[in-house]
């Protein structure tokens, strides 16, 4: 009934703890158990940590341009322990903690962000597509595996992310709208991290929250907090149950805040105030929840020493995905057809002839 309850157009937003990690809504908390919250606050953490890394080794010159997570590890952590291991996971740029739960690792995120091919072969990651930077495309690609399974009777189900900013793109509207004629077994997430780059959430859209746009496309939709572990927990859960239940899609508007800049190559200082971040940086996801966890009597963590452990295991992966030998040349042109065609064979053969011109070059 959450759906009916938190109608959008309304603007009311799921919210389970307050920003000191109280309980406001009792009646809607989770059935989770305490080891379960323990495991979540742990993955926030390897991924807040990994996150942290990332920005370091591109800092150094070391990897290109990355996309930091922190401040919406709730969402992806919600949704990586919720989404199965024969769902499909289809990524925009920026949900590290949902690809890590599913089984992609940090030596194929580093692979990626360093230019290599094989960071999208996730091989202990079965039904996770690549990193999509495109920005929306991802959208009908989700719609469309959703379409398949139902066709084929699958019981399985797609998870899908993006931004505020891909809001605006014909994609996103074109995939709900089918989504909702064929009502695939697609859950959507908007990443409303208030900012597409330097372009505030007010002049993307004059609608009252993005999860109103459901209202369009005759599917539910709900606004949640993105910065709230619980309230991300059940929302994918009863997301889930509505799913797999035949019911068709759901959109849901994870309203949250992008703590660091839009990636490496970005300067917020340019576009938002101080003021506001110092006001976001209370509502931190994992400062809420390691105060629920306090109140409750179950932080019984080292976090350093979780810390430390974190750190030595992500500069294991990061020096493996460094040192790793570069892709066969073959690898750039021999996956886009299964027959290639003449005008990718011509450009194969130049560049071979440029690499042989270049090594004979003293």
């Amino acid at each position: 009934m959450i759906f009916e309850d938190f109608n959008p157009s309304e603007d009311k937003i799921l919210r389970i703890i307050d920003n000191d990690g109280r309980v406001i809504r009792p009646d809607l908390f989770p059935e989770i158990s305490d080891n379960t919250i323990i495991e979540a606050y742990k993955a926030m953490l390897y991924e807040r940590v990994a996150d942290g890394m990332a920005i370091s080794y591109q800092r150094q010159g070391r990897m290109f341009t990355y996309p930091s997570n922190k401040g919406q590890e709730a969402i992806h952590i919600a949704a990586g322990m919720l989404i199965r291991e024969n769902d499909w996971l289809v990524p925009a740029f920026r949900e590290l903690g949902v690809m890590l739960a599913k089984g992609v690792t940090m030596k194929d995120i580093f692979l990626f962000f360093n230019g290599n091919e094989q960071g999208s072969n996730f091989k202990n990651a079965p039904r996770v597509l690549p990193i999509n930077v495109p920005i929306a495309s991802q959208f009908p690609h989700a719609v469309g595996i959703g379409y398949s399974m139902k066709y084929r009777k699958e019981d399985d189900i797609v998870f899908t992310f993006i931004g505020d900013g891909g809001t605006s793109e014909g994609d996103f509207s074109e995939a709900l709208n089918f989504a909702g004629v064929w009502q695939v077994p697609v859950i959507f997430t908007i990443q409303n991290n208030q900012y597409a780059i330097s372009v505030p959430v007010h002049t993307q859209t004059n609608s009252v929250n993005l999860a109103v746009k459901s209202v369009a496309f005759g599917i539910p939709g709900i606004k949640a907090d993105g910065n709230d572990f619980f309230a991300m927990y059940l929302v994918y859960r009863k997301a889930l149950e509505h799913v797999t239940s035949g019911k068709g899609p759901v959109l849901i508007e994870a309203f949250t805040y992008r703590s660091e800049a839009h990636t490496t190559s970005d300067d917020p200082t340019k576009y938002r105030l101080k003021d506001e971040e110092t006001k976001w940086g209370l509502a931190d996801p994992m400062l809420r929840l390691k105060k629920y966890m306090e109140h409750k009597g179950i932080w019984k963590l080292n976090e350093d020493e979780l810390i430390k452990k974190y750190k030595e295991e992500v500069d294991k992966q990061f020096l493996e995905a460094e040192n790793f030998a570069p892709y066969p040349l073959s690898d750039v042109f021999d996956h886009l057809y299964a027959e290639m065609p003449d005008d990718l064979k011509r450009q194969k053969e130049e560049y071979e002839q440029f690499l042989e011109w270049k090594g004979g070059v003293k």
